[in-house]
């Protein structure tokens, strides 16, 4: 069963100023913002090369990060929640 737009991962939401700072105005579904914070990612190279599951944030997503230095992928999920509404 197909959802539908506006409701669960597709529907838009609004995006903390801090968020909105690295993948751009909002509202946005989950789903793009996670395409948006990946691109991100990986054009800024801030993947660790050890181990490419965790992220080491610049201060753009250090904002968002908490202030860690190092996230992993299911880390990065429930931080990137508190910055949408």
């Amino acid at each position: 069963m197909e959802q539908q737009a506006g409701v669960g991962l597709k529907k838009p939401m609004n995006l903390s100023p801090e968020l909105q700072a690295i993948v751009g105005p909002g509202p946005m579904p989950r789903t793009e913002v996670t395409k948006a914070l990946w691109a991100y990612i990986k054009e800024n190279n801030l993947q660790d090369p050890q181990n490419k599951r965790n992220i080491l944030p610049d201060e753009k997503l250090k904002a968002i990060f908490d202030g860690k230095d190092s996230v992993t992928m299911f880390e990065m999920t429930k931080l990137v929640s508190k910055h949408l509404s």
